[in-house]
């Protein structure tokens, strides 16, 4: 999707560069698949700020995705492809052989009034869900399963996708976005092609008010506080304050988080790049 940059006719606009939103047809959610969300502003259920930097945002509502495509063998047509609110993909919204309706992830190039069906082998063409197993090596995926019947947890956002690169007994070698390679199971399921919205890294909001609307407060940096506040506070001048650390003194900028005897060690094939 191509995005705009805004001529500077205002301070916001002078650096804003936004969605064009050409590949979505309709502005209104299925009311049926719509569910009331309330965001928290960083509150917890005694209206003290537990969570920094946190506001509610703007108002919005919820739609329900169907990360499973249980599904199978039902055809399905491509009626809409929307906006969603609470992620950067967008969504489809599919009308299936046996009247049922049901949000998706939208792929990049999926049209309305394509069909799309999901199963054990069937084709392996753009929006159609199968195992892995039955996938040819080499094929761009996303919306995959970690656990068979779990639902998609890997490659959902704007852009994202992975590529099948072998097969070996019960297991498939994917490389995920971050470089990272990894084993899944075959009999997994996966969708064919990649995420929609792949020019979203490119939007820049221009102003500070756009990012208020998404629900971000603005944050303070470490060295600008005082030593009783953060531990890269204090010092004369414009002091750096030492090496990079969180507010209760773990190191950024490159200390591994990951507990070392995580059992899915083992899946892991390589690590994702630095």
């Amino acid at each position: 999707m191509p995005v705009k940059r805004l001529s500077p006719v205002t301070p916001s606009s002078r650096f804003a560069v936004l969605n064009t939103y050409e590949e979505l047809t309709a502005s209104k959610p299925e009311k049926s698949l719509v569910i009331s969300i309330k965001s928290s502003g960083g509150r917890n259920a005694t209206g003290r700020m537990t969570m920094r930097y946190m506001d509610k945002g703007h108002k919005k509502a919820y739609r329900i995705i169907d990360f499973n495509r249980d599904k199978v063998n039902i055809p399905a047509t491509v009626k809409t492809v929307e906006y969603d609110p609470n992620r950067t993909a967008f969504i489809a919204l599919v009308f299936y052989a046996d009247g049922e309706k049901r949000y998706i992830i939208a792929p990049q190039g999926l049209k309305v009034g394509q069909t799309i069906i999901s199963g054990e082998s069937v084709p392996p063409e753009i929006g159609n869900t199968l195992q892995i197993q039955n996938i040819p090596l080499g094929t761009i995926i996303h919306n995959i399963e970690l656990r068979p019947g779990g639902g998609a947890k890997l490659a959902r956002s704007a852009g994202s996708y992975a590529q099948l690169l072998n097969r070996d007994g019960k297991y498939a070698t994917l490389k995920m976005p971050s470089g990272e390679t990894r084993l899944v199971l075959c009999t997994c399921f996966a969708t064919i092609g990649t995420v929609s919205n792949g020019d979203h890294s490119l939007v820049k909001l221009g102003k500070a008010g756009r990012k208020r609307w998404l629900g971000r407060r603005p944050r303070t940096r470490g060295v600008a506080m005082n030593p009783v506040d953060h531990p890269m506070g204090g010092g004369e001048g414009r002091a750096s304050g030492g090496h990079p650390r969180s507010r209760k003194g773990l190191l950024a900028k490159g200390l591994k988080t990951r507990r070392k005897k995580n059992p899915t060690n083992r899946f892991i094939l390589e690590r994702r790049k630095k």
